[in-house]
């Protein structure tokens, strides 16, 4: 006899570049708190939280975003770390409630959740690749180092739905529509073959203001560029991303059922 499971619907708001400037501009994001309270179950935050990084920038904006009912999750991106201290920035996050990933992971109401920052370097053949001077190498092992962070994180992941978050693209497709000149510095696809291989369900990033929203990968997976710029193109304040979850109850009661088919076999 098979029982039906009846699945529950899960909803991630998704949004990067917030790009505070501080107490100056308190009250701007009200409208993005009260879309992500009323829409979602998790906010998820794809870096360059603040303009430049300040640790006032960032207490300006953890008190805004105390209007938040909802577990939140972030990375950082590369405005976070202009003139500040990320480790004081991310403590301040984390103490606020904010699940801040690098190269960690973290499972909220049976969700996978695995982030880094990512870093730049271009994409496919156009990659730079580590030859040359040292600073090249350094440079490109950065690179490689934050897709191993990636990789260990999702490998972490047990759940039924990885989702992983980043700041900078992992792919080419999400950044069309910037300059051409500036797409090394949007990305890098070595942060691609950790998300294809161990099978994350879904990508969000930012940091490309002008690219494209969305792209479906030939590998399958689906990939977001959620930076608020664009977002407001199309006025909008977050992206709303949802899946089905399996309900507890009926996945207890089909292990129940397989189990007592196995005793009376």
């Amino acid at each position: 006899m098979e029982t039906e499971s009846h699945g529950r619907p899960f909803r991630i708001a998704a949004v990067g570049d917030l790009h505070y400037g501080g107490s100056e501009v308190r009250g701007v994001l009200t409208e993005l708190c009260a879309t992500a309270n009323r829409d979602a179950d998790v906010l998820a935050l794809l870096g360059d939280l603040t303009t430049h990084g300040r640790f006032e920038q960032m207490e300006a904006l953890v008190e805004e975003l105390g209007a938040v009912e909802i577990p939140m999750v972030a990375v950082l991106g590369n405005h976070d770390y202009e003139l500040g201290d990320p480790i004081a920035t991310t403590e301040l996050l984390t103490q606020a409630g904010v699940h801040v990933l690098d190269g960690t992971h973290i499972v909220i109401e049976g969700v996978g959740f695995a982030g880094t920052k990512g870093f730049v370097g271009g994409f496919g053949r156009g990659a730079l690749a580590p030859f040359g001077e040292p600073l090249i190498k350094q440079f490109v092992q950065h690179a490689i180092d934050e897709a191993l962070k990636l990789e260990n994180a999702l490998r972490s992941l047990t759940t039924d739905v990885k989702v992983a978050l980043l700041h900078y693209s992992p792919c080419v497709e999400t950044v069309d529509g910037e300059p051409e000149t500036i797409y090394p510095f949007l990305g890098s696809s070595r942060l691609l073959q950790p998300l294809v291989t161990l099978e994350a369900d879904v990508v969000f990033h930012g940091h490309a203001h002008h690219g494209t929203h969305h792209a479906v990968l030939q590998s399958g997976l689906n990939v977001y560029n959620v930076s608020l710029p664009l977002l407001r193109e199309d006025d909008r304040w977050v992206h709303l991303w949802e899946v089905e979850m399996p309900d507890r109850r009926s996945r207890e009661i089909q292990h129940e059922t397989m189990q007592s088919s196995r005793e009376t076999a």
